[in-house]
């Protein structure tokens, strides 16, 4: 094998789970594994809402183990995670940071809007309570006014990105939050509503029509599945076979209407344009 194939070969490999089913496996797998954080440790639930809070705001899965706690049972990012979407966000222009000892303040810009201003102090945080309080309000006082300034900031001009997610340092120093089981993963699957089998005779019926979305370059193998599975349930021979097509050479999009955007009626049946 050589260099070029290894290469293509790493690039196609993902963890992203594509259905349910998967995300249960993976989130089993990583749970038992030593190398996640201890909120993660023997607790596949927890993985789940990490890895779809994470899909939410843009996070692959390990991104999302890596920047995203869980704190009393609520998901929660952390700073360094949550600014990183900030700055990935299409809209975002530039910002600029001015820290003290005493106070910390940024400036944030977005394409359309003026910016905006958030400070935190050290009279905040004495009035929160925070002032003095064991951890890294005394070791590094200094971070964390910056990380309490940022997430307003991130919070007011890019709830878009952030889907109303709070930040892991500023959810820590909540006191009243009370503890909150987080259920388990089969409570989670029970609640899935069942879907309709995709027969063969519909999976003939439409797959030129989907083929074409990915040998055109529309869509991906992964992303037409996922399309797919959320509106019926795919065997393991039809979705083999859709893999297949993506080793079909791409050809030009033609100019027609993009036959994944027809709708879908309630038996599930797929009708293209």
């Amino acid at each position: 094998m050589g260099t070029s194939d290894l290469a293509i070969q790493q690039e196609q490999f993902s963890l992203t789970p594509r259905n349910l089913g998967e995300a249960m496996e993976f989130a089993k797998i990583i749970a038992s594994s030593d190398m996640v954080p201890k909120d993660y440790i023997n607790k596949p639930g927890n993985v789940l809402v990490a890895v779809q809070t994470g899909a939410e705001v843009g996070l692959k899965p390990m991104q999302a183990l890596q920047g995203i706690a869980v704190i009393n049972g609520r998901p929660a990012i952390w700073g360094d995670a949550m600014w990183a979407l900030v700055m990935s966000h299409p809209d975002f222009e530039w910002f600029k940071d001015d820290n003290t000892d005493t106070k910390s303040t940024v400036i944030v810009k977005r394409r359309g809007q003026p910016e905006i201003t958030r400070s935190f102090s050290m009279d905040d945080a004495k009035r929160a309570g925070l002032s003095g309080k064991a951890g890294p309000w005394t070791t590094n006082p200094k971070r964390m006014m910056q990380m309490r300034a940022r997430s307003f900031a991130a919070r007011d001009l890019f709830p878009d990105a952030l889907k109303g997610i709070k930040s892991v340092e500023e959810v820590s120093d909540y006191q009243d939050i009370p503890e909150k089981d987080m259920g388990t993963a089969q409570v989670v699957e029970a609640a899935r509503p069942e879907l309709p089998p995709c027969s063969d005779d519909k999976f003939e019926q439409n797959q030129q029509s989907w083929k074409n979305l990915i040998q055109t370059g529309k869509k991906s193998a992964p992303e037409l599945i996922a399309f797919l599975q959320s509106k019926m349930v795919l065997s393991n021979v039809q979705v083999n076979e859709i893999n297949g097509w993506a080793q079909k050479e791409v050809v030009p999009a033609p100019a027609a209407a993009d036959p994944f955007d027809a709708a879908l009626d309630a038996s599930g049946e797929y009708t293209p344009e």
